[in-house]
């Protein structure tokens, strides 16, 4: 059973200050992590977590990862203007892109950005950077399937990311001789692997993509990056990753890999979101309605402009009833939103216990991938964000949407009234 990382008392007495729906977020929680993760990785002299800011955007939360070691995975010039605002420089950032316009490429080269490309056709987009990076990185992408434990995980050649392995000598011949001195390799191969095999086989495919290169072409390589793709248990009974067990997963395939072959100087680093911090934000939202027809149904002031992963991925979140947690789990609802779309269900076939209009309900694992995927249509307005701090007091890290926001970007005819 999934519990709220807050009481029933307290969650009541922050609803009353800050109206459904919000995110919460739960600062202790995201702060042990960070420190698990560092732990786990400790082995690494070089290792870094580039927070894949995409995963959730938030300054203070990025301020809290940036407290606790992590860098930033930027992927658009958008995301690299909120790092520079943040303080981060250099190779605190990590530029991820595809399909890159070009004065993407020129912000990040400006802010000492480590650029990871993707396809080999940016090298000649960096031949037109003001100057030639040190240092740079390359995506792989080794097509066919990706197997872990005789395991199909996902097929890589259906993926739009990464050049081939014939590619990547290319790209790393022809950065040389533009004037690159190191280089680092990247791949993202699979999503929410719930598996401790995952990262371990893939350290175990790049680490030997780089010995070759190296011995190849001769470039020194200085950095292989695992990106993402670790997942967390949404579901109540499926077992967490263990970190340590990970780490010491790709220390092994380090060790016998690269350590033999003179490159035991690499750092190791991660481009992880969901794993550090979906756990730690919950979507929280009034029952507002219920519909008998066909099923029964009850509905949220929240909807999936707040939350999109069921809708698009029928994606999995628990839920809890607010106070209702030891009651008998003996109705069916689908827990629904209010948009004009039939795809807008938290939660189809659910059993939960009894739902009374106004009660809290908690929706889990929303801190990664769930207010930075909000969108507005209908007309419907992006929620607030309420962190709660370590010392139990709660702070409102971004407000709610209003009207005015909403048509704030639009151009009215001189007639229209609001």
């Amino acid at each position: 059973m999934k519990r709220p990382f807050v009481s029933a008392q307290r969650l009541r007495q922050i609803a009353a200050e800050y109206p459904t729906p919000f995110h919460l977020y739960d600062e202790q929680g995201i702060r042990d992590n960070a420190r698990r993760l560092h732990q786990a990785f400790a082995w690494n002299p070089g290792f870094r977590e580039y927070f894949a800011v995409k995963a959730n955007p938030n300054p203070v939360l990025l301020s809290i990862l940036q407290e606790e070691g992590c860098g930033v995975d930027c992927a658009t010039g958008t995301e690299l203007l909120l790092a520079e605002a943040l303080g981060f420089r250099g190779e605190e950032i990590m530029f991820s892109s595809n399909m890159t316009p070009f004065q993407d490429f020129l912000l990040a080269h400006r802010l000492g950005a480590i650029i990871n490309l993707d396809d080999v056709t940016d090298v000649e987009f960096i031949a037109s950077l003001p100057s030639i990076p040190k240092k740079m990185c390359l995506r792989y992408n080794p097509g066919g399937s990706f197997v872990v434990s005789n395991g199909i995980m996902d097929t890589p050649a259906e993926a739009k990311f990464g050049m081939t392995r014939a590619q990547l000598s290319e790209a790393v011949r022809a950065l040389a001789k533009l004037g690159v001195e190191e280089f680092g390799l990247h791949a993202f191969l699979v999503s929410n692997a719930a598996t401790n095999g995952y990262y371990p086989a893939l350290a175990r495919l790049l680490f030997q993509v780089v010995r070759e290169l190296h011995e190849e072409t001769g470039a020194r390589f200085s950095l292989v990056n695992l990106s993402g793709g670790l997942g967390i248990p949404y579901h109540p009974d499926q077992k967490p990753v263990e970190i340590m067990a990970v780490g010491a997963g790709v220390q092994k395939a380090f060790d016998e890999i690269l350590v033999p072959a003179g490159l035991g100087h690499i750092a190791v680093v991660t481009e992880l979101g969901r794993f550090m911090l979906a756990p730690y934000g919950q979507l929280i939202a009034t029952a507002i309605r219920r519909k008998e027809t066909y099923k029964s149904y009850i509905g949220l002031d929240a909807c999936a402009a707040d939350l999109m992963r069921p809708a698009i991925y029928k994606a999995y979140h628990h839920i809890t009833v607010a106070g209702k947690e030891e009651h008998p789990h003996d109705h069916v609802y689908d827990v629904v939103g209010g948009l004009c779309e039939n795809n807008d269900k938290f939660a189809v076939d659910r059993r939960l216990p009894a739902i009374e209009l106004g009660d809290l309900v908690v929706i889990h694992d929303t801190g990664a991938h769930g207010h930075s995927m909000g969108y507005n249509y209908n007309g419907r307005l992006r929620s607030a964000e309420v962190l709660l701090r370590t010392d139990g007091s709660t702070e409102l890290i971004r407000r709610a949407e209003t009207p005015e926001d909403y048509f704030a970007t639009m151009k009215f005819p001189q007639s229209a009234r609001l």
